[in-house]
């Protein structure tokens, strides 16, 4: 495995200087001096001139890959002007954070329910070796081990939350969205990748069945509604009838008792206003 080595190399600015002071003095030689010197000067003339070819530029956040004749040399990493061995070959990595959206994928989450993820991947390049020499084209490895990972991923947890204590696309985003960094960076580990971030930016049950998961959430909210409707109830009921036993408002016997946790679970889990019936007879009639 190929590993960055970082190089530096001198200063473009001090070697034009350098270079441009050589080009007159040797073409000066060879114009006025003597035919042997004429010979010597007309070479270091090629020599310099084949030295201009040298000179190479790096933008802030880049990295200049050095090859010579195919073998790997070294990374220049130093903004600015530089040069090098003419006869290097250079190829330019950036550095910079970048962002990369996946195409909305139609998969089926782990309990077989088509739906539509697609994720936000943000990265950056830390190896300019392994990115150049590891795979083909790294910008196209990221593509697509990143929707390899978040197939993957959908195939794994439900999309939906059915038991307490189950992990779910939709009601743990920031654990899927850790997941599924570490996940992509196992995969982009090899082409000198970091990923910074990783979040699903889309998800949602496929077209065929939207409707109907609608309305079995609908249904799930409706039931998780009327249990703590119920759980409420229950519990103002245990404390009507334990304050009329403790202060001794009225003693029940058990039909009596039976018959006003009826009424009373009537009147709190009722949808509707409840419309009081006066008693004029005595407690049993």
């Amino acid at each position: 495995m190929t590993k960055e080595i970082t190089r530096q190399y001198p200063s473009g600015y001090a070697m034009l200087g350098i270079l441009l002071v050589l080009q007159i003095v040797s073409i000066a030689a060879v114009v006025l001096m003597p035919p042997v010197i004429k010979v010597v000067a007309a070479l270091v003339a090629i020599v310099v001139f084949i030295c201009w070819f040298g000179f190479f530029l790096i933008n802030p956040n880049e990295g200049k890959v050095l090859q010579l004749f195919g073998d790997y040399v070294g990374t220049c990493r130093d903004p600015g002007l530089r040069w090098a061995n003419p006869f290097y070959s250079k190829h330019t990595v950036s550095l910079r954070v970048r962002n990369f959206e996946s195409s909305k994928l139609k998969v089926n989450d782990s309990h077989g329910n088509p739906i539509e993820i697609a994720a936000v991947v943000v990265w950056r390049v830390v190896d300019t070796a392994e990115a150049m020499f590891q795979v083909d084209d790294y910008e196209n490895f990221v593509s697509i081990q990143s929707e390899a990972a978040v197939r993957n991923l959908a195939t794994t947890y439900p999309y939906d939350q059915h038991e307490d204590g189950e992990t779910a696309l939709r009601s743990h985003a920031v654990q899927i969205a850790d997941e599924m960094r570490k996940e992509i960076q196992d995969r982009l580990e090899t082409a000198g990748v970091e990923v910074i971030e990783a979040r699903i930016s889309h998800l949602a049950y496929a077209p065929e069945i939207a409707s109907a998961m609608l309305r079995r959430q609908q249904a799930t909210a409706v039931i998780a509604a009327r249990t703590k409707v119920v759980e409420g109830a229950v519990t103002m009921v245990q404390m009507a009838l334990e304050q009329l036993r403790k202060q001794g408002v009225v003693d029940l016997d058990e039909e009596r008792r039976a018959a006003m946790v009826s009424n009373l679970l009537v009147v709190l889990c009722s949808e509707h206003n409840t419309q009081p019936v006066v008693n004029t007879g005595t407690l049993y009639s």
